[in-house]
């Protein structure tokens, strides 16, 4: 007997990747942003304010 995927099958398949890819691409990229800015909220809560960026 052969097995079929129907198009609800497949969209469902495709709908729980893309959300286990989305939290996990969001959880990366938010612990990668707070290790990228943790000097300047050190900076901020000291109360040296940083110097200005150069254009």
């Amino acid at each position: 007997m052969e097995k079929k995927i129907t198009l609800v099958q497949t969209v469902a398949t495709a709908s729980v990747f893309s959300a286990i890819s989305f939290w996990y691409g969001f959880m990366f990229g938010r612990e990668s942003s707070r290790k990228e800015l943790s000097h300047l909220i050190e900076e901020l809560r000291s109360g040296n304010p940083p110097p200005p960026p150069h254009s």
